[in-house]
């Protein structure tokens, strides 16, 4: 078998690279065509990451959060829109098995005046019981005590704005006032989750200091339940038990932590035209890319067509003219993905820094991009080929 490989490779080496020498003779045209492949390659990658962070940036207040099961209500759509339900399901849901605790959290948008520039902008409040660790967050966790203190919030070090300052004298130990709801609010301390498509940013404060800026919203009432497991119980079949025994009720939701964050990117993948539109961009991207592959390889073949003629005249087959433009699409492909990977990167970059969206390259989405890259330029190389494959050195000499 290492042989037989080792044959191969040797064939391969001794082979006229025809396909690099077409591709190279004209080196405007080259440098052409793997400028429109790095920029097809360029719009999927910015479509994906923007797919990518939209989902990343949504759920990571979801993967934050402290809890094996979620409580949520029938008529809630996403984090932005939970609506509410009565606060003796979780109390029921403390008769389940497993169970070690449930609790309550508040959830809602309100405009607020930024410290900084005194105008007004939406962030999403959060209000927990300071008492109980809700949130796998240091900075929240060593600060509850602070939260206890009327209208005293933290605030999300990762907002998007102008907060340069007020984050700078908070890191300095001193607080910062602002008006929330017609309240003098007192922003205490700093945490970072960062910005998403639902707000700009977010403050969290004790389930008192929330129900002091809604006033509307009753105690009674709560947005999300928290449902921490004793050791050793499988989160999967708790929820199964929790569905049975709250079944009856028909006004909760219950979600695995897996099946919350699945619930939050299903919403913005399915349900929003956001999500759509990403998913289309890519698409987009990629039949650019076919486009102008075709364009470069179709002028290639009829440019060089009395030599492909005159190959097929000496007794070489159509497999092997086959095999030179298919080798042009791949050289094509590797080379072209090269600067659009380069610019990319710099984008995300760049991106990343003005919005603080979660923009970053992977791996995994490289290697994506490669391989769609690849086939792109394989598709347009087989269209282009039944050119090849119709020269006839009769009718060109």
């Amino acid at each position: 078998m290492i042989g037989l490989i080792t044959q191969q490779i040797q064939q391969l080496s001794r082979r006229t690279p025809l396909g690099w020498l077409q591709l190279s003779h004209q080196k405007g045209r080259f440098l052409v065509a793997l400028a429109g492949i790095a920029f097809a390659d360029v719009l999927m990658f910015i479509q994906m990451g923007f797919q990518a962070a939209l989902f990343d940036s949504n759920t990571r207040l979801h993967t934050a959060m402290q809890a094996d099961i979620f409580l949520m209500s029938l008529q809630g759509r996403n984090l932005a829109y939970l609506s509410t339900f009565p606060r003796r399901r979780l109390f029921q849901a403390m008769d389940v098995p497993g169970v070690k605790s449930a609790e309550a959290m508040y959830i809602n948008f309100l405009d607020w005046k930024n410290p900084q520039t005194l105008k007004k902008t939406g962030v999403l409040v959060v209000g927990i019981n300071p008492n109980k660790l809700l949130f796998d967050l240091p900075d929240v966790n060593r600060q509850l005590n602070v939260l206890k203190l009327p209208d005293t919030v933290l605030f999300d070090r990762g907002s998007q704005g102008d907060y340069a300052k007020i984050i700078a004298q908070i890191d300095q130990g001193k607080s910062v006032t602002t008006e929330i709801q017609r309240r003098t609010l007192t922003v205490s301390g700093l945490f970072k989750v960062g910005a998403s498509f639902i707000a700009d940013g977010s403050l969290i404060t004790s389930d008192q200091n929330f129900l002091r800026l809604f006033p509307g919203q009753q105690a009674s009432s709560v947005n999300l339940g928290l449902i921490q497991l004793q050791p050793g119980y499988d989160p999967k079949l708790v929820s199964k038990t929790l569905k049975s025994y709250l079944g009856s009720s028909q006004d909760v939701k219950v979600f695995t932590k897996e099946e919350f964050i699945k619930f939050e990117k299903d919403y913005w993948q399915k349900s929003t035209a956001i999500g759509f539109i990403f998913s289309l961009g890519a698409a987009m991207g990629f039949m650019v890319g076919v486009i102008i592959v075709y364009q470069v390889l179709s002028t290639d073949v009829n440019a060089h067509m009395k030599e492909y003629a005159t190959f097929k005249a000496m007794g070489y087959r159509n497999a092997y003219l086959l095999g030179v433009v298919f080798e042009e699409a791949i050289i094509l492909a590797v080379l072209g993905f090269l600067p659009g990977l380069t610019v990319s990167v710099g984008l995300y970059a760049l991106t990343r820094n003005a919005t603080g969206l979660p923009l970053i390259m992977t791996i995994a989405r490289a290697v994506q991009v490669q391989m769609l890259t690849i086939i792109m330029c394989m598709i347009s190389g087989a269209i282009a080929t039944r050119k090849v494959q119709s020269a006839d050195p009769a009718d060109m000499f």
